[in-house]
């Protein structure tokens, strides 16, 4: 667990949770005293449902083209 000022807190806390979210907890200190510590929620994971998830695939329309081709042709169609 590492310390950071309460204003670099303010500053960068999209990153600050995003470190916490991966298991990095940090101390939040303010006047150089610990006034907080930010850790992630340990959350269970849900298994996947992979019948319902084939038959939601299954019922999507497939493509006219490969999506190399139609991502190259919007690439150069934004390019020129």
């Amino acid at each position: 667990m590492s310390d950071i000022t309460f204003a670099e807190a303010k500053a960068h806390l999209r990153e600050l949770v995003e470190r916490a979210a991966r298991g990095e907890p940090e101390r939040i200190t303010w006047r150089g005293n610990p006034i907080a510590r930010l850790t992630g929620v340990e959350r269970e994971a849900k298994p996947i449902d992979l019948a319902a998830l084939r038959a939601l695939t299954d019922a999507m329309p497939k493509q006219a083209e490969p999506a190399r081709s139609w991502l190259r042709a919007v690439r150069d169609d934004a390019r020129y």
